[in-house]
Formats: C-alpha cells, sequence, structure tokens
C-alpha cells in the first residue's frame, strides 16, 4: 500500500524549505543553511555576519502529525545583539499571523516533484513557538534557537 501524499517526510521538508528559502533568502536577503546547526554559510568573497540555520526535529505521525523545527538564528561582530534581536523579530514575524483570529501562520504543503509543477496538498499550522535564551559562543558568534511546533492532517 502506498504511503499518503500528506504523510511523505520528502513533501513535508520540501515544502518548508520552500518556505524558509522564498521568506528569508529570497525576501529578506538572509543566508540559510539546513541540518547545519551553527556553521556559517560559506559563499565566497563575502563575509557572512548574520545566518539562519533550520534543522529538522522530531516527527510524531497520527492523524494529525506533528514537527518540530529547531531555528538557529546567528550573528557576528554584533556586541550588544541588536542585530541578533533584529533577525529573531523576522523570524518570529514570518511564523505568527496577525491577520488570521488565532495568529496561527499557514505554511503550504505540497506534493513536490522534479520534473512537475508542484501540487498544494495542505497546510501546517504554527502552533508553538518556542525561544532560548541568547547564547554567545567562543568565536563571538551570537545565537538563539527558536523552536516551532508545526501541525497538519495527515492521512495515515
Amino acid at each position: 500500500m502506498a504511503l499518503d501524499s500528506t504523510a511523505k517526510e520528502a513533501y513535508v521538508k520540501d515544502s518548508l524549505k520552500k518556505f524558509f528559502v522564498d521568506s528569508f533568502f529570497t525576501t529578506e536577503g538572509i543566508k540559510l543553511t539546513f541540518d547545519k546547526g551553527l556553521a556559517v554559510p560559506k559563499v565566497q568573497g563575502i563575509e557572512i555576519d548574520r545566518w539562519i540555520s533550520i534543522t529538522f526535529g522530531s516527527v510524531a505521525m497520527s492523524f494529525m502529525s506533528s514537527f518540530d523545527l529547531d531555528i538557529y538564528i546567528c550573528t557576528k561582530r554584533d556586541d550588544e545583539g541588536k542585530r541578533l534581536s533584529i533577525l529573531r523579530d523576522i523570524v518570529v514575524g514570518y511564523l505568527t499571523d496577525t491577520a488570521q483570529t488565532d495568529g496561527m501562520k499557514r505554511i503550504t504543503l505540497y506534493s513536490s516533484h522534479p520534473s512537475s509543477a508542484w501540487t498544494d496538498i495542505g497546510s501546517f499550522l504554527v502552533t508553538d513557538i518556542i525561544e532560548s535564551s541568547y547564547f554567545t559562543t567562543e568565536d563571538e558568534t551570537k545565537y538563539k534557537i527558536v523552536t516551532a511546533r508545526l501541525k497538519w492532517a495527515t492521512k495515515i
């Protein structure tokens, strides 16, 4: 028996990557990495001083599945953490939706295909946003982790 499209991990990850690339990289010009923790993105000839790293976390499959994302918000050469706070505000702004009465962001879930158009098959709801304290590493990278819990209807 084939796995339903709403339960395919590849579709989930592709959809979320599209959302983050479209929102943070294309719209905001913020460099991104996926599943790299605090690693600074490498761009030839450019020294990166702010970036976001998305780490895909645990999945709980059921009729209303959940998925945790750890979003590492990072800056360098940011003595007082002002740019980190601004970056945090951008990230949390994309994870909420004040136009909705419940304030929950909807992110499109696509059936993704390498050689044909992607099809909208549902939506993720950002149901929880959990923020860590601010941290500073030995190389003076400042960072904060924002964990977003997403839920979506799944046929399993």
